[in-house]
């Protein structure tokens, strides 16, 4: 059975020519107005465990669409139909009150979803230990930042794992460490047999969370199919409508921690997490792409290993691996160490990447097999820390990676 059928569903609006048209309706019984089309013959199925990405331009019907499903807007032709708990993230605050407390809030939107007053009171510490927002849980939500009313409305909304899950823009609001958090919890749904309805402006994001996608153009479907030609397509669309002209080029702002590190270089990111630490350096505040940069993975072994290994690996917020690679499999030998030794490895290479922000994984493992795999997993982190990479100085590209080629005219 599936979890959402969609057939043909359309939504008008009336729109009248005039202020006192509405009334001259109500009183002599004759149509005042004209119906404008939002939606129009919208038919689609997403089944148990699938993930289906919506995407289009501002005003394609995306959120009217999305309103329907979930039951806020009642379509004008055509049925929705769902099966199993549903979990909306729409609109950022929506349904919170700004005078009642955060705590509050959860207790009304729980409710909201369908969950019992004793339900929410069982996992309150655990919304309260997702959201991160510390005492601001029992403080008015007119006293929240819009990142914050994020951090409790999802929480809320994920606090049990719906068979359903719908996502609109509401993650963008979030941090960039909340977002990577949420993308983690999203996934762990999906792998638990949840269905995943997202609207998103980010081809990016789209192809790494859904496997269908639905382009509207509109308020109609303007193409449907697996997502990397639906994503193609809304590409394409939107070259086609891009001007010759382009927009001057934001300001960069460098931030970032002045401690002199490694070499004397500066620490650009850090963390400890038990006994493995791992700290970015470079030469400036922030990490540009096109620098040199060096990774400093440490160890403190607690136990004697015989052929330990340390390994790092770069991914987008969205999941998608970027490298990974460790001593074992770049030929290196660390050899045996002993309980109690301390060892350092640093990475160092060119940062290629495209401007964004990234998770480093970090692992150690012992027993190193011909086939990259290992014996026995000691450390193994796969979102220790996120660092952000800014635009190079020098020379403007598109894409996710650096190829800095050199160019010769003849």
């Amino acid at each position: 059975m599936s979890s959402l059928v969609v057939s043909n569903v359309g939504k008008a609006y009336k729109r009248y020519p005039g202020k006192w048209a509405r009334a001259l309706e109500w009183l002599g019984g004759r149509s005042q107005h004209e119906k404008a089309w939002v939606l129009r013959d919208i038919s689609f199925r997403v089944e148990p465990g699938e993930a289906v990405g919506i995407i289009g331009v501002n005003g394609a019907g995306k959120s009217t669409l999305l309103k329907i499903i979930t039951g806020t807007t009642q379509p004008t032709t055509g049925s929705v139909r769902t099966n199993g708990r549903v979990a909306a993230l729409l609109e950022l605050g929506m349904g919170f009150h700004p005078d009642f407390t955060g705590r509050q809030n959860v207790f009304m939107a729980g409710q909201l979803l369908g969950l019992a007053i004793d339900e929410i009171s069982a996992r309150m510490v655990e919304i309260e230990a997702f959201a991160e927002i510390g005492d601001y849980i029992d403080r008015p939500v007119r006293t929240y930042s819009s990142g914050m009313q994020m951090r409790v409305a999802f929480s809320v909304a994920t606090a049990v794992r719906p068979d359903l899950l719908i996502v609109d823009e509401a993650l963008s609001v979030g941090d960039t460490y909340f977002q990577h958090k949420c993308l983690q919890r999203i996934r762990h749904f999906q792998s638990k047999g949840t269905s995943l309805l997202l609207v998103s402006h980010s081809p990016e994001t789209m192809n790494s969370l859904c496997q269908r996608g639905i382009m509207l153009e509109h308020g109609r479907i303007g193409r449907i199919g697996d997502v990397t030609s639906v994503m193609d397509y809304y590409r394409a669309s939107q070259v086609r409508r891009m001007t010759a002209d382009t927009a001057a080029l934001p300001e960069i702002v460098e931030t970032g921690s002045s401690t002199a590190g490694r070499d004397n270089k500066t620490v650009l990111a850090s963390k400890t997490g038990g006994a493995v630490s791992a700290k970015i350096y470079g030469d400036q505040s922030v990490i540009h792409t096109g620098d040199n940069i060096h990774l400093a993975i440490s160890v403190a072994f607690d136990l004697p290993h015989d052929d330990p290994h340390i390994g790092f690996g770069i991914r987008t917020k969205m999941g998608i691996m970027i490298y990974e690679a460790n001593t074992h499999t770049l030929g290196l030998q660390i050899g045996p160490v002993d309980a109690k030794a301390n060892l350092t490895a640093t990475f160092s290479f060119r940062c290629i990447l495209a401007p964004d922000t990234y998770e480093l994984v970090v692992g150690v493992a012992d027993g190193g097999l011909g086939d990259g795999r290992f014996q026995k997993t000691i450390f193994f982190d796969q979102s220790f820390f996120v660092f952000e990479v800014v635009s190079s100085k020098h020379g403007v590209w598109a894409g996710i990676c650096d190829m800095a080629p050199e160019v010769v005219f003849s």
